[in-house]
């Protein structure tokens, strides 16, 4: 991991492989998988490997698509209210 901006971060232009992304956004790596296959992550298949442009992910990222809020998600059965029960 040679180069570095003043941010920490490699270059814009350079591709970011998957441990590099985990770190970036705090993730694990188990859930750049599952964001990828379920969830549209912006990712590139190069051979056996996955990489990534920080630019297209901090993109998907703003739009909301990473949100476990995201409508159909299933995620967002957390943030509703349930009644109690009538008898």
């Amino acid at each position: 991991m040679g180069d570095r901006s003043a941010s920490g971060w490699p270059p814009a232009d350079r591709w970011l492989s998957v441990d590099e992304i985990t770190a970036y956004l705090g993730i694990k790596r188990d859930t750049v998988y599952k964001w990828i296959s379920e969830k549209q992550m912006p990712a590139h298949r190069m051979g056996r490997l996955w990489k990534f442009r920080k630019e297209e992910v901090d993109e998907w990222v703003k739009s909301g698509a990473a949100s476990d809020n995201v409508p159909g998600s299933g995620g967002d059965r957390k943030w509703r209210s349930h009644s109690p029960i009538e008898s």
